[in-house]
């Protein structure tokens, strides 16, 4: 026999959806391959637009990885060690900017942290705003790209046995201390996946965003939302950007390959 254990040659009636599958989904990036204006990538990408939107959305898509470690980590931490009432709750609460429409998210953010949202108010009187602003624009990406690094870290958490931990508790260590240099050296192949899939997410970020924080040149246009206006005038642009987008999201799964989706066999 050949091939692998307990794999064997797939039946027509199931192929051919699958083949189906992979066509539906492969087409479209397919697509932007051959359309992309390959003779004129380069002084397209760096023209002055382009090249103010990318450094956006690197300063963007870094702040929210930031914010999300600080604050993503420990919850996570509270989520897989932890037993507290509504800890269900908090999980969904984790979970549903996964699957939450982008326009609702940014519709949510505008009444939390809007000028007259729920916290925006305070906030104004304190002298912050966040709403149409580049401060927005990160929150906004922050909200749908934490969660993706909370999962991933909670699952590799409640993988491994606490027993390390509770011993160097015993020792005399700090949570704190505890957490810097026992538990994430144990889960940082789950860190380091969880991050850059959250970093990814932040980079592509575009419903919340222009919902929430608007489509300012240079203060909140990142390059999904500049590929949005070029397509209104400027469609060959607006695959060279959508290209660009769809390598760094390519070899970021290419890199998490056996981490957050199955090795290839």
């Amino acid at each position: 026999m050949s091939g692998a254990p307990g794999r064997r040659r797939p039946p027509l009636t199931l192929a051919l959806p699958a083949l189906v599958a992979v066509g539906f989904l492969g087409v479209p990036l397919l697509g932007v391959l051959v359309d992309a204006p390959w003779g004129e990538l380069a002084e397209r990408l760096t023209e002055p637009a382009i090249t103010e939107a990318l450094r956006l959305s690197l300063v963007v898509s870094g702040w929210a990885l930031l914010l999300s470690l600080l604050l993503g980590v420990p919850l996570a931490w509270l989520l897989a060690r932890t037993d507290f009432h509504g800890r269900t709750l908090v999980r969904c609460l984790v979970i549903l900017p996964m699957v939450l429409p982008p326009t609702v998210a940014g519709v949510a953010l505008a009444q939390g942290f809007g000028r007259r949202g729920l916290l925006g108010e305070h906030l104004e009187r304190l002298g912050v705003t966040l709403s149409f602003t580049t401060p927005g624009a990160v929150v906004a990406a922050t909200f749908v790209a934490m969660p993706f690094l909370v999962i991933s870290l909670e699952g590799a958490l409640n993988g491994i046995e606490p027993h390390f931990e509770e011993a160097a508790a015993t020792m005399g260590a700090g949570p704190l201390r505890t957490l810097w240099l026992v538990t994430l050296p144990m889960v940082r192949p789950a860190l380091a996946a969880g991050a850059a899939l959250c970093w990814a997410r932040a980079l592509g970020e575009f419903g919340a965003t222009i919902t929430f924080a608007g489509n300012l040149p240079g203060t909140t246009q990142t390059l999904p939302l500049k590929v949005y206006l070029l397509l209104q005038g400027d469609p060959a642009g607006a695959t060279a950007v959508s290209l660009l987008l769809l390598v760094v999201a390519g070899a970021v799964l290419v890199a998490l390959r056996g981490r957050w989706i199955p090795a290839v066999r």
